[in-house]
This record gives structure tokens, C-alpha cells and sequence, in this order.
């Protein structure tokens, strides 16, 4: 039971848009220049904002698998399976087809980072100078625990089974992790 709690909370990484997260944070701070915008900034920003925000939803309709060549192919999940796919025999790809729990991690991602940009101190200072800190700190007591919960029952619920662009396939990581047991 305990082991899974843990593997559970160790595929937290899996849902969330780790690497997008990380190019809001490196370029944010210079698109808003700071805080200190001017409406070219506004608009790099909000560009920057939306396309980030695709990231994060995109990622959760791509897969991998190990094809008969050896190699890690990747593609992006259809209703009739992966595309564009290499053909490959021992691979059957209509079984990487588009589930609701997809549909309901690209939401939920797209919910975490929308937060995240929300709580972003130099975003908040270039869209909402007004913003007091005493609405900052009610902003995060009363918004972030309970999206937090709710992101969380939603990815505990609807398990992600997905191994997008930048994860290993499902023989990688299976493989993986059972030279991890005793």
C-alpha cells in the first residue's frame, strides 16, 4: 500500500508541464521586463502565456512507443491511434488512442499553469499593478489549496497512462523501475 502512495506521488512529474513550466520561468521575468511593462511587453507576454499554455495541453495527447526497429518513436494521440506513426509490426498502434482522462489532464495541466502564472509575482506586477499584497496573500490562501486538491483527486482518479514527448516508452520505464525493486 505504501509503495503505492509513492509511485503514485512519483508520477506526479508525468502531469505536470515541468519543461513548459521552466521556459515561463527563464523567459517571463524579461517579456515582462520585471513587472515593469509597457503594452510591447503586455503583448510578448500574453503571447508567451498562450503558447505555454498549448504546451501544457498538447503534451498530454502525445505517446511513445518502442517499435520493432528498437527505437522510441513518438507521435500524437488520435481517435484512431497514433499519428504520424512508423509502421510497425509488433506494435499495435489503435491502442494509443484519445481517452476522456486525456481530455481531463489537458485541462488540469492547462488549471496548474494558469495558477502558476497567476501567482507569478513579475505577471501579476504587469497585468495587475493594483493587486495589494494583502489580496496576494488571500489570493493564496484561499485559491491554491483548494485547486490543489481538486488537481490532485483528478490525476489520482484519471491515472496517466501516457508516455508523452521527452518521457521514456512503456518497456523503458517499466524496465526501469523494476530494477528499482528488491
Amino acid at each position: 500500500m505504501a509503495f503505492d502512495l509513492i509511485s503514485k506521488l512519483g508520477n506526479l512529474i508525468r502531469f505536470l508541464p515541468t519543461g513548459t513550466v521552466f521556459v515561463f520561468q527563464f523567459l517571463n521575468p524579461v517579456f515582462t521586463d520585471y513587472g515593469n511593462c509597457k503594452s510591447l511587453n503586455k503583448y510578448l507576454s500574453s503571447i508567451l502565456i498562450a503558447l505555454c499554455g498549448f504546451s501544457c495541453c498538447f503534451g498530454c495527447f502525445t505517446d511513445s512507443y518502442k517499435g520493432s526497429d528498437g527505437k522510441t518513436h513518438y507521435g500524437i494521440a488520435t481517435f484512431k491511434g497514433l499519428w504520424p506513426s512508423v509502421e510497425s509490426d509488433s506494435v499495435n498502434l489503435s491502442r494509443y488512442k484519445i481517452r476522456f482522462s486525456d481530455f481531463i489532464h489537458a485541462f488540469f495541466s492547462l488549471i496548474v499553469f494558469a495558477v502558476l502564472v497567476l501567482v507569478e509575482p513579475n505577471t501579476v506586477q504587469c497585468f495587475y499593478p493594483s493587486l495589494a499584497t494583502s489580496s496576494k496573500a488571500l489570493l493564496y490562501l484561499i485559491l491554491l489549496p483548494p485547486i490543489t486538491f481538486i488537481v490532485s483527486l483528478a490525476f489520482m482518479f484519471f491515472p496517466n497512462k501516457r508516455h508523452g514527448i521527452g518521457y521514456p516508452s512503456s518497456q523503458q520505464s517499466s524496465n526501469k523501475t523494476n530494477l528499482l525493486l528488491p
